[in-house]
Order: structure tokens, then C-alpha cells, then sequence
């Protein structure tokens, strides 16, 4: 899988949790709970859901990497080179 392909994925994830985000032009180095309306919970079902659809185990001490669009894309890719 390349980066676009799995920031398109991340976007896909994340939209089906905040439709908004589709629709929303994001910095993808700016935080995701500032750009988007996602709560705390919204963020886990984020988290979760990349797991179960790439199959990457993310430990609860790994979720600040996630907070952004590039920390999720470089975060997941280094796991799925391993």
C-alpha cells in the first residue's frame, strides 16, 4: 500500500465516523480534534477501526500519534512495514 493510498483509507475510516471530515479540506498536520468535530470517543472508534480494517495493533500509549492526519499515515505505515 502507498501513503496516498493509505491516507485515502485514513480518510475513509475517519469520514465514516465524521462525515464531515469528507468534506472538510484538513491539515493533515494539524491536529484532528481541532479541525473536526470528533470527541474523545469519536477518536477511539477512529483508532479502532484502523485496526480492525488494516489489521495494525495501536497500544493506548501509541494513540497521540494518531491525532494527526500525518502522524496516523507515517504511524500505520512504519507498522505495516514491519
Amino acid at each position: 500500500m502507498t501513503e496516498a493510498e493509505l491516507r485515502e483509507r485514513l480518510l475513509s475510516i475517519l469520514g465514516a465516523i465524521a462525515p464531515e471530515a469528507r468534506e472538510t479540506e484538513l491539515d493533515p498536520a494539524a491536529p484532528l480534534r481541532d479541525q473536526i468535530d470528533i470527541d474523545s470517543m469519536d477518536f477511539l472508534n477512529f483508532v479502532t477501526a484502523v485496526h480492525k480494517q488494516l489489521g495494525v495493533p495501536i497500544p493506548e500509549l501509541d494513540y497521540p500519534r494518531l491525532a494527526t492526519l500525518d502522524g496516523a499515515v507515517h504511524y500505520v505505515m512504519a507498522k505495516l512495514a514491519k
